[in-house]
């Protein structure tokens, strides 16, 4: 038989590009974060040990624990609290009319800073009525 046969070598290709397929989203880069979980029961939190606000209104005005800033002022408060406990909790509280990039550059100061313990503040929604 002089012939080659190529039904094994397309089967196992057929198999390594499902492989990647389901393995490329994995690999794409995100924002590190540390997201808290929700259960399916209200738990207190624990608390931690610094924990400062950032507000953003309907306009995108930034406040730092409810008073009115630009970045540059932002970026010393967040260096002071970074000096001070690294581990602060910063709890980002955001207007669902804020743009998602408004949202991102905060969270990029934030990090650029040196603080990875971003908490995304949100009200609960009301219990279905049956």
């Amino acid at each position: 038989m002089s012939e080659i046969n190529v039904t094994p070598l397309v089967d196992v290709m057929l198999v390594l590009l499902v492989i990647f397929i389901i393995a490329a989203p994995f690999m794409a880069s995100r924002l590190a974060l540390e997201l808290p979980q929700a259960g399916a029961e209200a738990v207190a939190p624990a608390s931690p040990e610094a924990v400062v606000s950032i507000e953003v209104n309907a306009q995108g005005q930034v406040h730092w624990d409810g008073q009115p800033v630009d970045l540059d002022v932002l970026r010393q408060h967040l260096e002071r609290a970074a000096r001070n406990n690294p581990a602060t909790e910063v709890q980002l509280r955001a207007d669902t009319s804020v743009p998602y990039g408004r949202v991102v550059q905060l969270i990029g100061l934030v990090q650029a800073i040196g603080l990875s313990r971003i908490g995304f503040v949100a009200e609960t929604a009301p219990a279905a009525v049956r």
